[in-house]
């Protein structure tokens, strides 16, 4: 009976831990792969593969066996493999570590305190920083949707111009075409005219009385 009750506590407890688990990554900021990942900025590739493993064996779909969480750890398990691959990618990587140490940079600023300043090391320095992860990180992501749209409008005139000049040389095409089609029916035309004109000037005049 003991070990069936302990064997149930087991199950409750590391139920219990996958759900809360699931729900950490889903509310994690997801534009911080650290975050997602429950990371510190700056550890080693070798940290990221282990936690990454960790994590995902916990929160694994197949591993979840209440049918109504399925789709909770499937969006979770998504987030997390999303996180292990940019930070997997060695230029995203060093991208987003430059813009959290550029959010350390700005607290320092911020404070009036200087890198050997002893509240860097405090446990309450963590939450700061990771909030204004956050602000530099949405800037950022601003800053480049932003630049994405007007790379989208100058392509769209790009390729608007690019029609009008398409158009523009089959309208001339077109003309010319037209045009050469229409030469025997000009030159007939002419003729006919020449001929006519002819007629008129060696036309007799009248006698008069």
């Amino acid at each position: 009976m003991a070990d069936e009750i302990d064997k149930l506590l087991a199950k409750e407890s590391s139920d219990f831990a996958k759900d809360a688990e699931i729900e950490r990554v889903i509310n994690a900021f997801r534009l911080d792969a650290y975050a997602v990942l429950d990371l510190v900025p700056g550890c080693t590739p070798q940290d990221i593969k282990a936690q990454y493993r960790k994590k995902s064996l916990l929160i694994h779909p197949d591993r979840i066996l209440d049918p109504s969480r399925k789709d909770r750890a499937n969006e979770a398990f998504d987030r997390l493999k999303k996180a292990e691959t940019q930070l997997a990618e060695e230029k995203t990587r060093e991208r987003l570590d430059d813009l959290i140490a550029d959010a350390r940079k700005l607290i320092i600023r911020e404070k009036g305190w200087t890198v050997d300043s002893p509240e860097l090391k405090e446990a309450s320095f963590m939450p700061i920083w990771r909030e204004k992860i956050k602000e530099v990180l949405i800037d950022d992501e601003l800053r480049r949707r932003k630049a994405r749209q007007i790379a989208m409008a100058e392509e769209g005139r790009q390729k608007a111009k690019e029609e009008a000049e398409i158009n523009e040389r089959k309208r001339k095409h077109d003309e010319k075409k037209a045009w050469e089609d229409n030469r025997e029916e000009r030159i007939g035309g002419w003729r006919e005219f020449q001929k006519n004109a002819g007629k008129k000037k060696t036309k007799k005049p009248k006698v008069l009385g």
